[in-house]
């Protein structure tokens, strides 16, 4: 055989070829398929938290700002630990940005509050001397979509087996549960409970009066989506 294939330089070129393809595979997929598994502490995202990031990519925030900390130390000093592949998990779709006019908000949950965000978006350059942000008071304004929000969780995140209502391992060794209500009023129910929570750490009575009413303003969505970004 290999006589065969010494005397034809043609098919021991591809036979060379379909061994390494072959070693290749067995080497790059078990580990390429480790590295996209969800990392402890990830978990989907809470109906509200989804709401915020539709909010957040409607107001394309994804191109003035990237989720991607890539592995230098320029960056990780600046914005943490660099970005992993199982952190991508439960993103449809991801939103790694291709360019960087704003700092990259892969960790921004780690080091920025409630109250900060809050401020920052009624008044960028007050909070960031020579910020080119816009100010974005209409999020003080507008109702969130709650049902779209718990729509894609019962269609594109089950789709694609996120695992809601199971016990998840968390960074800390503890175990956390994200539950998937069973209708779209409990969904309502749940996002206007966890909205009140950031309510109480924002000082804008508009948006506290809004949740006291049952409504979930879209910085409050916002904010929730954010926070979630450690």
């Amino acid at each position: 055989m290999f006589h065969w294939l010494e005397k034809r330089p043609f098919f021991f070129a591809v036979a060379v070829f379909v061994v390494i393809a072959f070693a290749g595979l067995i080497e790059i997929l078990p580990n390429f398929a480790q590295a996209s598994r969800p990392v402890i502490g990830t978990k989907p995202y809470t109906t509200l938290e989804l709401a915020g990031r539709h909010v957040y990519i409607k107001n394309s925030c994804n191109a003035c700002h990237s989720q991607l900390i890539r592995p230098f130390k320029s960056e990780t000093d600046r914005y943490g630990h660099y970005s992993l592949s199982g952190e991508y998990a439960y993103d449809r779709p991801f939103l790694w940005g291709s360019k960087r006019t704003g700092p990259d908000l892969m960790r921004v949950g780690n080091y920025r509050t409630t109250d900060w965000h809050e401020n920052h978006m009624k008044d960028p350059a007050a909070v960031v001397p020579g910020s080119i942000m816009p100010a974005y008071t209409w999020l003080f304004k507008n109702t969130a979509d709650i049902d779209t929000a718990y729509a894609e969780q019962l269609t594109v995140m089950k789709a694609f087996a996120v695992p809601y209502n199971k016990e998840l391992p968390m960074a800390d060794g503890s175990k956390a549960t994200v539950a998937l209500a069973d209708t779209v009023e409990a969904a309502r129910a749940s996002a206007l409970e966890e909205a009140k929570v950031i309510a109480a750490d924002m000082k804008d009575q508009d948006v506290k009066d809004a949740v006291a009413a049952g409504q979930v303003p879209e910085i409050v969505a916002l904010v929730a989506y954010l926070n979630s970004l450690k």
